[in-house]
């Protein structure tokens, strides 16, 4: 009796084990663009902060896998966040923040819903007051091959745009520059990259903006 309940104990927590995993498991690219460059150096960096660097954009797009049961293969989800404070000044906190998240027109009421607990996961505190969702339609591309690595695109209806490239010689300006902050979640790969295009305009947090040729960007890929 007493190694029958044994086994029945061991089967049921390998088979729960088996269906979170099933249901967690999620990978895909990731695009980030802030008000502040993230690859510069300490002269320059510190000559932004409290003075910007409180705006982002984060963006998931899931090549496969799933999120609280839900199948969320190609789809793609955008927070526009606006902090309190420069993200990343280890000196100011910079919440409270708020977010307005852009969620894929393609997905299902479950799916967005989905995809919105998948933002909260990925960006914590960041996500934590959701002013607005926002379904709408979204393009998201990440080149990885060597030609064109660093490179780009991400356009959110008529709200939000990033557009990178890879960081030349031609962008050090003093020669000391290293990537200054880390990107905003956590990655499984991320690389530095200039914004030649970094928008918000919606509702919601009270600004927009419209930025290009920042030092701005990180192109990078998540699993879960």
């Amino acid at each position: 009796m007493r190694i029958t309940l044994k086994v029945l104990l061991v089967t049921l927590f390998f088979s729960l084990f088996s269906l979170v995993s099933q249901a967690q498991q999620i990978s895909g690219d990731y695009l980030e663009s802030r008000s502040a460059d993230v690859y510069v150096a300490q002269c320059f960096a510190n000559s932004e902060v409290n003075l910007t660097g409180d705006q982002a954009l984060m963006a998931w797009h899931v090549h496969s896998g799933s999120w609280n049961g839900q199948k969320l293969d190609g789809l793609s989800v955008i927070a526009a966040v606006k902090a309190n404070a420069t993200l990343g000044d280890p000196y100011a906190s910079p919440y409270p923040a708020k977010a307005v998240l852009l969620v894929d027109q393609d997905a299902t009421s479950e799916q967005r819903d989905a995809l919105v607990a998948f933002a909260r996961h990925e960006a914590g505190k960041l996500v934590a007051t959701i002013v607005k969702v926002i379904p709408t339609n979204i393009d998201m591309r990440v080149r990885w091959d060597a030609d064109h690595h660093g490179q780009a695109l991400l356009r959110a209806g008529t709200f939000a745009a990033i557009q990178t490239r890879a960081i030349n010689e031609g962008d050090h300006s003093c020669g000391a520059e290293v990537t200054y902050y880390p990107p905003l979640t956590k990655l499984e790969h991320s690389m530095a990259a200039v914004a030649m295009t970094d928008e918000y305009d919606g509702p919601g947090l009270g600004v927009d903006w419209d930025r290009h040729g920042k030092r701005s960007a990180f192109v990078g890929s998540f699993a879960e």
